[in-house]
């Protein structure tokens, strides 16, 4: 049996081509997983742009300069040698763009298993768990899809409203949100008008998207990077998602001292990423960047596995009424696929209409 990989250049990006090679026979306490499907969205390629210097490389080992991309998705145990864990059994979590994924299960649970392969083990705890799905609240047969694309993305907005949420916001009365067609911006927005009604959404986007990012009803205010100016100055807390620095700068220049927290998340702008590398000062709070892994694992330490995944998945839920029909979702056949689909988003082609899940 042979696995398929799609190798990305770390330092050319557009530049992947499918690699094939031989599987080993698993070992003792191994599972073999048959990938069956991921998503392929902007948070993906963050994860290709900061990966030397936040380990995302090191998750799913490659050949020198080469990368393995991480993805969310779905998979099937077809082989198994650990005792707990059945073959034809489905799990949701972090696999590899490839075909297949050899775990070693560990800390097994009704609801879940850690990888506990000793590569993983220096990188955050939160990609390394495993749900199993016939006991995950979150799951839904019917939203898989849903779930491969707005599911991560989703997560890390829900904990950036806990975040500031336990700060009281800061003493903020506006939440100006940039890339506001991201689907982690919506996410955003969305456990921010279920938690924190009071906080008045601003969502900045590009001209081309201010009419999508309106139909989705999560903000109360679109209003397009050109005419960030025409906002009131309030006490306001920004997050960032865009990652590019002439638009932040603008940013803390508008709000000045009315800004009283500077959040960074995520790089959609590959073009204009270089967030610190700016040496000018700016004007209000320094921008913190927000690491959402670590957040994860202070949540669910708070409040425990069970009573945090229920607090999640009724977020979820609630995000999924919201998002319906805000995407068209796009199914792609094979590894290649992957492949264009990803490099093209490395080259700035997103379209936030649509949802690409690939089966490979």
């Amino acid at each position: 049996m042979t696995i398929t990989e799609v190798h990305v250049r770390k330092g050319a990006l557009t530049d992947a081509v499918l690699a094939e090679a031989p599987l080993a026979p698993l070992g003792d306490g191994e599972v073999r997983l048959a990938i069956e499907s991921f998503s392929v969205t902007a948070n993906n390629v963050t994860y290709a742009v900061v990966g030397d210097g936040f380990k995302y490389w090191d998750f799913f080992p490659a050949p020198e300069g080469l990368g393995i991309v991480p993805m969310w998705g779905h998979a099937q145990v077809i082989e198994s040698r650990h005792s707990d864990i059945a073959v034809g059994e489905r799990v949701y979590g972090y696999l590899p763009m490839a075909s297949h994924l050899d775990v070693l299960p560990g800390r097994v649970s009704a609801g879940g298993f850690m990888d506990m392969a000793a590569h993983r083990q220096p990188m955050s705890p939160v990609y390394n768990n495993y749900t199993r799905l016939a006991a995950d609240p979150e799951h839904d047969p019917a939203r898989e899809a849903e779930r491969m694309i707005f599911g991560p993305l989703f997560r890390t907005g829900f904990l950036i409203e806990y975040f500031l949420r336990g700060a009281d916001w800061f003493g903020a009365e506006q939440l100006v949100v940039t890339s506001a067609s991201s689907k982690t911006a919506m996410g955003l927005a969305s456990v921010a008008l279920q938690s924190s009604p009071q906080v008045k959404r601003i969502g900045l986007t590009s001209k081309g998207n201010v009419a999508f990012v309106e139909a989705s009803g999560l903000y109360d205010q679109v209003v397009a990077y050109d005419d960030l100016a025409s906002l009131p100055v309030a006490p306001s807390v920004s997050v960032d998602f865009a990652g590019n620095a002439d638009l932040l700068a603008r940013i803390h220049h508008h709000f000045g001292e009315a800004l009283t927290q500077s959040v960074l998340v995520g790089a959609t702008h590959i073009e204009a990423r270089s967030v610190f590398g700016k040496n000018e000062p700016l004007p209000g709070p320094n921008p913190q960047l927000f690491f959402a892994p670590d957040h994860a694992v202070a949540f669910f330490k708070a409040h425990g596995a069970e009573e945090g995944g229920k607090l999640v998945a009724v977020a979820w839920r609630e995000f999924l009424k919201a998002a319906e029909g805000t995407i068209a979702i796009e199914r792609h056949k094979g590894l290649d696929a992957a492949r264009e689909v990803f490099t093209t988003m490395v080259a700035g082609q997103i379209d936030p209409a649509k949802g690409i899940v690939i089966e490979p």
